[in-house]
């Protein structure tokens, strides 16, 4: 299990309540982060995705709303029947405001959920605390997705307590850092986004939402 020590590193038996405040961080310096390109083309599309930047703003809609869906529903073999969207005519402040409803929602019942509570999600039935940090790491990748479209000159990374939380949560088979890289590295390299020294670009990928 990574750890990193330099960076207050979360670990599996952190208190579930410590989670709604690292969403509403990586809500505010993600959202924060997406506001100052507002005025970008955001029909161009996302770093290496097959979306536009603004439709994965409706991603993040959709998976954001969809988590604190599952946690309320607790279904066993499925995934909800509701499924958000952003107004498509919405100017891009408006979007982002809809998201940080959407994470608001997610926060609220993570914290409201007891520590009990299983739900099903295709990559592992999942806790409160599992699906505070899908939620998380939804909102990291897909801001490094966007913000490398729109200002590739300006590379952006969250903090590394964020990234080192969910890694540990998600992402127990996660490599040691190398040397002179970090948490977000890391991250980016598990979920393929980037290579590491040793480490060449995964072509497949998935977190483990799993309780252990």
């Amino acid at each position: 299990m990574t750890t990193w020590t330099d960076t207050a590193p979360v670990t599996t038996t952190t208190p579930p309540a410590t989670w709604p405040g690292l969403l509403a961080t990586a809500t505010d310096t993600c959202l924060d982060t997406l506001l100052e390109q507002a005025g970008q083309d955001w029909s161009r599309p996302a770093h290496d995705l097959d979306w536009t930047c603004r439709d994965t703003l409706d991603h993040l809609a959709l998976g954001l709303t969809g988590y604190a869906g599952l946690l309320i529903a607790r279904p066993t073999d499925r995934y909800i029947t509701l499924f958000a969207s952003l107004d498509p005519q919405a100017p891009l402040p408006a979007c982002l405001e809809g998201l940080r409803i959407a994470a608001s929602l997610l926060g609220s019942t993570v914290r409201d959920t007891p520590s009990d509570v299983r739900a099903w999600h295709l990559w592992g039935h999942s806790d409160a605390v599992g699906f505070a940090a899908m939620g998380i790491t939804e909102l990291l990748l897909h801001t490094y997705d966007i913000t490398r479209a729109l200002d590739p000159d300006s590379p952006w990374a969250p903090d590394d307590a964020l990234c080192a939380a969910v890694l540990t949560r998600l992402f127990p088979d996660a490599p040691e850092a190398p040397s002179g890289h970090g948490p977000f590295d890391v991250l980016l390299w598990c979920t393929g986004r980037a290579a590491l020294p040793g480490l060449p670009r995964r072509t497949a990928w998935q977190w483990d939402g799993r309780v252990r």
